[in-house]
């Protein structure tokens, strides 16, 4: 199926198994409302995986209105050319601008089923080859 005619589920549940555990730790970069992890377990820093994840809460604009919350995690991966030796970083990014009208079960509703949209068979030629058919 191609994301024309694309499902996701409702109500599904979400579970990662299997693999092995990768350890991120604080590195001590200073992030506003937030903070910056580094995967612990690689030695060299030119291409250590690392994250940066903020949020940002809502805030009372001048007619006395709640803002939205937001939500932020970038997600870099470094790779070093082998013939170069120059890094090419590949970042994923997610954003969550939310309504302070969502419950906490629609908040997590809402995560699962965009979680479907990264990684649902649906949508592998749309991550592989940039194919919006």
């Amino acid at each position: 199926m191609a994301i024309k005619n694309a499902s996701i589920l409702s109500g599904a549940t979400a579970a990662f198994t299997a693999g092995t555990a990768k350890t991120f730790l604080d590195d001590g970069v200073t992030v506003p409302n937030g903070v910056h992890i580094v995967a612990n377990g690689t030695v060299d820093a030119s291409v250590r995986e690392h994250a940066t994840i903020k949020y940002r809460p809502p805030v009372l604009d001048a007619r006395g209105t709640l803002g939205k919350t937001t939500y932020d995690i970038s997600y870099t991966v470094p790779l070093k050319d082998a013939v170069t030796s120059v890094i090419e970083n590949t970042t994923v990014r997610i954003g969550v601008s939310q309504s302070r009208l969502m419950s906490a079960a629609a908040q997590l509703e809402l995560r699962k089923q965009v979680a479907q949209f990264l990684l649902d068979s649906d949508f592998d030629n749309y991550w592989s080859v940039g194919s919006c058919s």
